[in-house]
Parts: structure tokens; sequence; C-alpha cells
């Protein structure tokens, strides 16, 4: 589960409609494109992969169990395990003759105070959210360094890693880890594989209510968001898709942040001062 909230249903946008979700009329180059994305069965890896399907590229998600009634290729596979992924890296390029693209979404961590947390359960969460997607993308980058189109990688990390995160603070130490590790491996990796994160505030999925608790806390969340809401899986994916595409060619070593503006500073709602905002 992802430390910022999720659920399930649709978001209103500040019209009342959906989120926009780009179609086949939109063409970001990613047609007939192979990309893997890890978690990619549920929440916000189920709408990455559908964001990349409506696109013309060939999504496929791995995780522990398929999506009922979904027809995304799906791989079952624990990133935490690097001979299970380079043998599903492996296969991937094998089955479709190529590699494009890699989204590294599997992650998250459930509330736990670090006073509270055992050093297991502290290792868990940084084995899922730092090393596993290095392990993920080691194993693609060998693909795609011999390939001559190369590849791209997205990292999906969290605004966890950039502010203060108690009760999953292993999480947002974790988060800013793979950050960091994007401006590393981006220099040792141009020009023939590009790697960027893409940084999520609050996500609406099937989880959100275990942070945020019913409906009502799920919506007065999203009020406190300057765009008035929580974002959407397919946010995320409209991102995830324009940094795996060619318009993002020189774009590499660097984040892109999706969390409707951000959070109000808590000064504005204390302040005594007639200053509105």
């Amino acid at each position: 589960m992802k430390a910022d909230g999720q659920t399930a249903g649709q978001a209103a946008g500040p019209e009342g409609g959906a989120t926009p979700v780009p179609g086949r009329g939109l063409d970001l180059g990613l047609d007939k494109k192979v990309v893997l994305v890890t978690g990619g069965t549920r929440g916000v890896g189920a709408g990455i992969a559908r964001v990349l399907a409506d696109l013309g590229a060939v999504p496929v998600a791995c995780g522990r169990n398929p999506t009922a009634g979904s027809d995304i290729e799906f791989i079952e596979c624990d990133v935490r395990d690097a001979d299970a992924v380079e043998a599903m890296v492996r296969g991937i390029a094998e089955s479709h003759g190529r590699l494009d693209g890699v989204v590294n979404n599997a992650g998250g961590s459930p509330f736990a105070l670090a006073a509270d947390a055992s050093p297991r359960f502290s290792s868990k969460i940084v084995e899922l959210n730092l090393l596993a997607p290095l392990t993920v993308s080691r194993a693609a980058h060998a693909v795609m360094r011999d390939q001559a189109t190369g590849g791209a990688i997205v990292n999906v990390s969290s605004v966890s890693g950039h502010r203060p995160s108690p009760g999953t603070s292993a999480y947002g130490a974790a988060k800013a880890g793979l950050d960091n590790a994007v401006t590393s491996l981006a220099i040792e990796w141009a020009p023939h594989v590009r790697i960027n994160s893409v940084v999520c505030g609050s996500v609406l999925t099937e989880q959100a209510h275990l942070h945020f608790g019913d409906d009502a806390g799920v919506a007065a969340v999203g009020a406190t968001i300057p765009m008035g809401r929580l974002a959407m899986p397919e946010d995320v994916g409209n991102a995830v898709a324009f940094l795996l595409s060619p318009l993002a060619g020189y774009i590499t070593g660097s984040t892109l942040t999706v969390h409707g503006g951000g959070e109000r500073p808590a000064f504005l709602a204390a302040a005594t001062a007639d200053n509105k905002v």
C-alpha cells in the first residue's frame, strides 16, 4: 500500500468530470512499445498500465496475483528476488523481441511509528521500496543497453521522500534514496538508457481508507490539496507515459512531481492575520 493513501472510485476534476486519460488519438510515440509495470495489477500500477495500453503500448504487469478480467499480460514475480527478476526481464525481452520501458511502481508501507516498528519491518520496507526497484532497473539496463533504441525507466516515488513522513519513516527514507539513485544512474547509463522519477502525492485507489479513514476523511484530505482532490491513478499514468515517450528524450536524472499543488502549509490555517489564500 502506498504511504500516501489509496482507495477505489472516480475522482471529480475541477469541472466535475473524471481525470482525462489520453487515448489512441494522441500519439506519444509509444505505439507497440513493450513496457514492464511492476505492481501493475491494482491501484496506481493498474492505472499506469491502462494509460499505456490506451496509447498503444504493450504493458506487461508483474505482481503476486493477476487482475480478473484484465487483458493486460501478467507475470507472477516477487521483485525482491533478484534471480526471479532477471528471469522475468529476460523472458519479456525474448518473447517480445525487446524491452522498451520499465515502470518501478511496486512498493508501499503500512502505518507504523518508528519506535514501535521492528528492525525486520524497517528492513523489509527499504527492501521493497529501494532495493527492489534498483534490482529491476539493473536487470532492465542489461537488456536495454544492447538495443539500438535503448530504453527508459520511470520510478514511481512519493512526496514522503521529500517532506516529513511520520508513521512511514522507513518508506520516506527509501523513496528519498530512490530519487537520489536516479541522479546517479542517469549519469552511469546515459545516453542509451534514461531514468527518471514521478513523485506522487496522495492517490485515490482501493487503499486510501487505510491512511485517511472513511469517505469523509478521504474527501477532507482531498480538500486540502490546491487542485481540490486526490490524484487518480491515471494522473500518475499520464506523467509516466510522458517520461517514457520520445517527447522526454532529453530528460534523464529528473523528478516530475504529481501532487496537485502539494500540501497547504499548516501556518495558513493557524495564523490569525487577515491574509487569506
